[in-house]
């Protein structure tokens, strides 16, 4: 007859076993979702730079902090102008002169605040254990892991650098002058 103890490690390994797995699978999910938003906003760009030149009669150029068009499925790309955050769950766009830190939503925009602080106080990257408790946030394995989603999301959209692994600051180009403020 089997002991207790070794059916509770035998479970205990087929269910470690299956948070491995989809681990896996939801770190392969986000590598696509990062891959297809980067295509998506290359769309809209192509879409809106196609728009201006083909617009008869409009000689005025668009300034970065002009509007764009809506987009097709009736989610505008991101509106530097606006004075509210983007809304929770939108895209997060990819970084470009002029594009204000309220294009990004309320969860981005404390992130790259946070990191700017840090960069005014002449102070060093974070890594997202650190970043959680800047935030008041439990120091558990999700809110750091929902943190590091959404600072390699930044990373990869032009907002954030990532000068060693796991460790974030703001990517030159925002830092500097009038960058992403």
């Amino acid at each position: 007859m089997p002991s207790v103890v070794g059916l509770l490690e035998q479970r205990e390994l087929t269910a470690r076993r299956r948070v491995d797995a989809l681990r896996e699978e939801a770190d392969r999910i986000q590598a696509e979702l990062v891959a297809a938003e980067q295509e998506w906003n290359e769309w809209i760009i192509a879409r809106s730079r196609v728009g201006e030149v083909l617009s008869p009669g409009e000689e005025n150029v668009v300034g970065p902090d002009a509007a764009e068009e809506p987009s097709d499925r009736g989610e505008p790309p991101a509106l530097p102008a606006s004075s509210q955050a983007a809304k929770p769950k939108s895209v997060v766009p990819m970084w470009r002169v002029g594009l204000a830190r309220s294009a990004l939503s309320t969860d981005y925009q404390r992130i790259v605040q946070a990191l700017a602080d840090r960069r005014r106080l002449g102070q060093g990257p974070l890594n997202c254990q650190e970043m959680a408790s800047c935030f008041g946030l439990d120091p558990v394995p999700a809110k750091i892991e929902a943190l590091r989603s959404k600072a390699k999301r930044l990373t990869a959209r032009g907002w954030l650098a990532e000068p060693a692994p796991g460790r974030f600051t703001l990517a030159k180009a925002v830092a500097g002058p009038g960058g992403g403020s």
